[in-house]
């Protein structure tokens, strides 16, 4: 039953990054494509995890840090991103 349960967070983890890489070639601006992208990819991992810590529980506490820091790291890349991609307004010269 344990199997079961792993293989489908490990499945669902797939399914999320797949889902947010099909985003990548529609129609919409670049920021729009990495937010989806990130949140699916994110997601993806999480679950993907979980299907790990299902499967090896002996490894709990690196998984757990592990999904800590996906949590962390693409928020905080997010953020980033999202400054980054802001036009700077200059005075008028």
């Amino acid at each position: 039953m344990i199997d079961f349960f792993s293989y489908l967070f490990m499945g669902v983890g797939i399914v999320f990054w797949v889902w947010g890489t099909s985003a990548l070639p529609r129609d919409r601006s670049v920021l729009f494509k990495l937010h989806s992208l990130s949140i699916a990819d994110t997601l993806g991992s999480m679950a993907f995890m979980l299907g790990l810590f299902l499967k090896i529980p002996r490894e709990w506490p690196l998984l757990l840090l592990g999904i800590i820091f996906l949590a962390i790291w693409n928020t905080m890349l997010g953020y980033v991103l999202a400054y980054c991609s802001q036009e700077e307004v200059v005075g008028d010269e």
